[in-house]
């Protein structure tokens, strides 16, 4: 398949002792990781959410030393790369390569693994986008600057002159799976297909219960956050009440112009907000010794330690003096103990490429430090009425959490 081919052709540079001239990329921390490569943002030398792109200087000597020796360039799951992303890194090769910008990507030899119709980018157009067709939002306008850049991608899309198709299915090996997913991938399904699908219901005589191996460990697909914050919330209480261990709940700290909130009606409410208005950070984080966890940043991904890694929660290590007992949430138990001052969460990643023991913990065992983050919220959503401002203006308050 598509990895095993990586593999063969990262072992033959190895072995030709050429692998200062071979870069492996990919979009996604998680992809990198299964390839021993670097995202592209990481390469470029940006953060993906950064909106601060790398500047380009002439005579850039880092940027020069780091593509100098560099001939072929792999980057794998392409679906997930899109043009503009593409097109800045054929500007930075051409740059680092002193080369004129007509010669795609600098004169590198570049290897595209992947399947267009996999995923689609995030915030950005897929590589096999059609600009030839007309579009109803450019009549009559001039093209943005990256509008040009996606069209300059595009074109290099189009000049690749070698294609080879992986035709067999390498991880699937039920017949029937696989006959139907060629199908779906057609659009030819069948109700024979339908049925298939049908057998892995809920209540069917191969699934009869999800309290049963291995069910009661699968993970649960939902479309909202408040409803996967709830059934966390109630499997983390189930654990601790199964392990005989009071509920153990993270608390964060909101702060507001430097100073701690003193409103105990509004400091209730901001640790009440679903984590889609909180930057992704709750308010009230529930911990259980065992339970899987997974990383939701890039910490190392040469060390396999990206967003998207498994991972099963051991410790959580704080100030003893922060532990609380008052109850400041109805979804927890009144035997809850809130932790106000947490410092760092010990994690065991198994696939994470530590090789060595850090100091006096145990193999594979990961500090993860504590993140901040800073959003925005408008106090007449959040609190009563009687405790809204009079003035019908809008009260932004910026936290920080």
């Amino acid at each position: 398949g598509k990895s095993q081919l990586i593999r063969a052709l990262t072992k033959y540079f190895l072995i030709t002792k050429r692998m200062q001239m071979m870069r492996k990329l990919a979009p996604t921390g998680i992809a990198a990781a299964e390839i021993d490569g670097m995202t592209i943002h990481s390469f470029l030398g940006e953060q993906r959410n950064s909106g601060k792109p790398r500047t380009i200087k002439p005579g850039d000597s880092k940027l020069e030393k780091e593509w100098r020796p560099i001939e072929y360039l792999l980057i794998d799951e392409m679906s997930m790369v899109g043009l503009t992303l593409l097109g800045k890194l054929n500007r930075i090769i051409c740059s680092a390569k002193h080369v004129d910008p007509q010669v795609p990507f600098g004169g590198v030899n570049v290897i595209f693994f992947g399947d267009y119709l996999q995923y689609r980018p995030v915030y950005d157009s897929p590589l096999h986008t059609d600009f030839s067709l007309p579009s109803k939002k450019r009549q009559g306008k001039l093209l943005s600057e990256k509008e040009i850049q996606q069209r300059v991608a595009r074109s290099l899309i189009l000049q690749m002159n070698c294609v080879v198709k992986l035709t067999q299915q390498m991880r699937t090996e039920d017949l029937r799976y696989l006959q139907l997913l060629d199908r779906l991938r057609r659009g030819q399904c069948n109700y024979d297909d339908y049925e298939l699908l049908q057998t892995r219901v809920v209540g069917q005589p191969s699934i009869e219960s999800l309290h049963d191996s291995p069910w009661n460990k699968a993970p649960i697909l939902v479309f909202r956050n408040e409803i996967r914050t709830q059934i966390n919330n109630k499997a983390a209480i189930h654990n601790a009440t199964q392990m005989g261990h009071p509920p153990m709940v993270c608390v964060a700290q909101d702060t507001c112009k430097g100073k701690a909130i003193e409103d105990a009606i509004l400091l209730k409410k901001l640790l009440e907000l679903s984590d889609s208005k909180t930057e992704h950070l709750p308010g009230l984080l529930p911990f259980v010794p065992g339970m899987p966890v997974i990383l939701t940043q890039n910490i190392a991904t040469e060390l396999g330690l990206i967003n998207g890694i498994n991972g099963i929660f051991r410790q959580l290590v704080y100030h003893e003096e922060s532990i609380s007992a008052e109850n400041l949430s109805e979804m927890f138990p009144n035997n809850t103990q809130y932790i106000r001052r947490p410092i760092y969460a010990l994690i065991e990643i198994v696939k994470s490429k530590i090789e060595c023991k850090l100091q006096d913990l145990q193999p594979k065992l990961i500090p993860i430090p504590l993140v901040e983050q800073t959003f925005r919220v408008d106090v007449a959503d959040i609190l009563p009425k009687h405790k809204k401002p009079k003035s019908n203006q809008k009260t932004i308050l910026s936290i920080k959490r």
